[in-house]
């Protein structure tokens, strides 16, 4: 599992609790490794539910997150008047630090799996004990007749789901299971609306849905929203913020600016997805404004309307002609798929049969799903039988399900990347629909981020090599959509999003010239006249104003942005460059490489997982590049002590660039370092072997030295005189 089941148990507590009406709320967990201790966990999770949800909506509680609001520290009396609320928030505690104790019985009794395979209450086997080859799985937990909470209120639905595996079948991972929740979800419960959140993002603002259906449902706007994204806060961050995990820069000022133009991209949680637009269906069209009359317009300029109309009205004439032969070619090839506008008695029958093939081979075939996606408004039909529906979402979920169907290319998350948000999102703006961006003041869902070095990087690394494989599919955003209605503005930010790896290239350029100015004694900077000096100067000025107004306009620190600054240079030589090479690899020549990270040493305390120490071959690069830009400070700084104060003039723009790139590693620097103050072996090795090849490289191949060999000069001195 990758998710501890408390965390998980935690974040479905917090959906059930939410502040919105019982009946329209269904929380639907996807286990796609099959584990018996997930349904287990959640078993205990719907039985503690029934007591922690009343509790919450009793007494207005925030978060609704029992691991986080009982561990929050704040005085928990605030605002609370009811004189009973003592007595049973120690009496909820208590129960929680019971059922914490049954969770981490399960997790203690999972560690070690039986020969035979783990069994079930009734004695039969567990239908997930092969992780790569088991049947589909759903089980309702809540939300059925008679299971309510301990005050009698009804409860919102829980419903367990492990789609089908089996070898030879691509699954297509986090994109896979999501497509799979979609359908499962339409058969059981078809809400319009989807709220898809990790199971380590908790929700920490019980009226967060409220505020993502005011966009939805907007008279004006709310038709073409397609999703309501939310920023991504995090719990257990260093008040330091090491590594930029809270990524401040890009949720408050990037998807701030998308915002005002079609919408924020998707960043794979904490978003509320319109169903209908998750089907590949266009956005509405926008209905054009009546036309301005003669009347509308001064008296002076009705001469010039009254000719503009002329010309105009002939335009449309000719317009109209050509939709009038267009509509009735169109009318002639797809007569017989619409179903509304069909002929009566037998061609109204082969309208319908031909449309239904015709959404079938879009969606699969499944009639009861294929039903649900013509619901705008979602629901259900009320003559089936709960127990029909159950078999029908099986079926939905099974492996082979999407083949020959459009899943995954135009209908659901979208495949081809690790990084499926990304393509789901700019698909959808690709289909006209907007996306909206909502901050609230109370955070609306908190999560657990990788805090140390080697997680950090290889999460990035992940993100990175998305990216790549983006870049080099039919939909990159550099060539793909054109025609559709996605905004050039939008195009553009996508663009950036797949092209970022590629900087990687420069900067490792950028971060080694420093050193190698100094190893050399060569400035490799050109002399450049006053003109383009003040050229240059005024471009500096206006990048760092922007700057400035930037950090102004988002709310953000000077702090905040230095460690983005930073950690943008250690990802951009380390996980940036080896998704660049992956992604080449997996691209070009079918080559699959893994990273594997393993634990070397970990500490206690608060923070600890800050300095645990994962080996990785991600650390060599920056590694590298931190000792020959110190060894090259070292170096310039002895040259220059030998050769006398006229030398200490040029060496001072050398260390310039050299210490600038070192301050920006200080962070990855203090990582390899962690509490013990010593670099592991197995880095510092790798990186002076790497070290030393490049400058003996470099000694041999020195661009700087004539290769006629050197330049000799008569000096005028004779040097046989005694």
């Amino acid at each position: 599992m990758k998710e501890p089941p408390l965390i998980t148990a935690n974040t479905v507590l917090s959906i059930l609790a939410v502040d919105y009406p019982v009946d329209k709320v269904a929380c639907y967990v996807s286990d796609d490794g099959a584990a018996m201790l997930t349904f287990e966990a959640l078993s205990e999770t719907s039985e503690f539910a029934r007591r922690w949800v009343p509790f919450c909506k009793k007494y207005n509680i925030e978060p609704r997150a029992p691991e986080w609001y009982f561990g929050q520290k704040m005085d928990y009396l605030k605002n609370k008047v009811h004189p009973a609320f003592v007595r049973e928030r120690r009496a909820m505690k208590r129960d929680y630090e019971e059922f914490k104790v049954r969770i981490n019985s399960l997790v203690a009794t999972a560690q070690k799996v039986p020969e035979d395979g783990w069994t079930m209450q009734d004695g039969t086997p567990w239908p997930g004990n092969n992780v790569r080859d088991h049947p589909g799985m759903i089980q309702v937990f809540l939300g059925q007749d008679g299971v309510r909470d301990v005050e009698g209120n009804e409860l919102p639905r829980l419903v367990y789901v492990s789609r089908e595996k089996r070898p030879g079948f691509d699954h297509h991972k986090k994109a896979g299971a999501m497509n799979a929740l979609v359908r499962a979800s339409a058969i059981i419960t078809n809400a319009p609306y989807l709220l898809n959140v990790d199971c380590d993002h908790y929700i920490n603002n019980s009226k967060a849905l409220r505020e993502a259906m005011c966009f939805m449902m907007d008279p004006q706007l709310g038709k073409k929203v397609c999703y309501v994204q939310f920023p991504q806060r995090f719990d257990g961050i260093d008040r330091h913020d090491r590594y930029s995990n809270r990524n401040v820069v890009f949720f408050d000022i990037n998807m701030k600016g998308l915002d005002g133009i079609q919408g924020p991209i998707y960043v794979g949680t904490g978003c509320v997805f319109r169903r209908y637009a998750l089907y590949g269906y266009d956005a509405p069209a926008k209905k054009k404004p009546p036309s301005k009359t003669c009347n509308c317009w001064p008296k002076w300029c009705c001469c010039l309307c009254c000719f503009s109309r002329k010309k105009k009205n002939a335009n449309t004439k000719k317009e109209k002609k050509r939709k009038v032969k267009h509509s009735e070619a169109s009318k002639q090839i797809h007569a017989l798929e619409n179903i509304e506008a069909g002929n009566e008695g037998s061609n109204n029958e082969k309208s319908s049969n031909l449309t239904q093939t015709k959404l079938e081979k879009r969606f699969g075939q499944s009639p009861v799903f294929v039903a649900s996606t013509l619901l705008e408004n979602g629901g259900v039909s009320q003559g089936v039988s709960p127990a029909s529906l159950l078999k029908e979402a099986i079926q939905v979920i099974s492996c082979g399900y999407e083949d020959k169907t459009e899943w995954g290319k135009e209908v659901g998350w979208i495949y081809g990347s690790v990084t499926e948000d990304i393509l789901t999102g700019f698909k959808m703006h690709c289909h006209g629909w907007r996306s909206v961006y909502c901050i609230p003041k109370r955070p609306a869902f908190k999560g657990s981020a990788p805090i140390n070095l080697s997680d950090r990087l290889h999460q990035v690394l992940r993100w990175a090599l998305g990216s790549v494989e983006i870049f080099f599919s039919r939909h990159c955003p550099i060539w793909y959509g054109y025609g559709g209605g996605l905004k050039f503005l939008e195009r553009f930010s996508y663009i950036n999003s797949v092209v970022y790896p590629w900087t990687s290239l420069p900067l490792l350029v950028y971060c080694t010239l420093p050193a190698i100015c100094l190893l050399t004694g060569k400035f490799i900077v050109p002399e450049i006249s006053n003109y383009a000096s003040l050229v240059f100067m005024a471009l500096f000025i206006s990048i760092a104003a922007t700057g400035i107004l930037e950090m102004q306009w988002g709310g953000v620190s000077i702090d905040d942005w230095w460690r983005n600054e930073q950690f943008w240079v250690i990802g951009g030589v380390s996980s940036h460059l080896f998704a660049l090479f992956q992604g080449l690899l997996k691209v070009l020549a079918g080559v699959n490489t893994n990273f594997t990270v393993t634990s070397k040493a970990a500490d206690d305390g608060e923070f600890s997982e800050l300095y645990i120490f994962k080996w990785t071959s991600l650390l060599i690069a920056p590694t590298t590049l931190l000792i020959i830009n110190i060894v090259g400070v070292v170096v310039g700084v002895s040259d220059a002590i030998n050769n006398g104060y006229d030398s200490w003039g040029p060496l001072f723009g050398r260390l310039f660039f050299a210490l600038w790139v070192i301050i920006h590693l200080y962070p990855f620097l203090k990582g390899l370092l962690g509490k013990q103050d010593r670099m592991p072996t197995i880095v510092l090795v790798w990186s002076i072997l790497l070290a030393s090849i490049l400058t003996l490289m470099w000694v041999r191949i020195n661009p700087f030295v004539s290769k006629d060999g050197p330049v000799l000069e008569i000096c005028g001195l004779n040097c046989d005189e005694s």
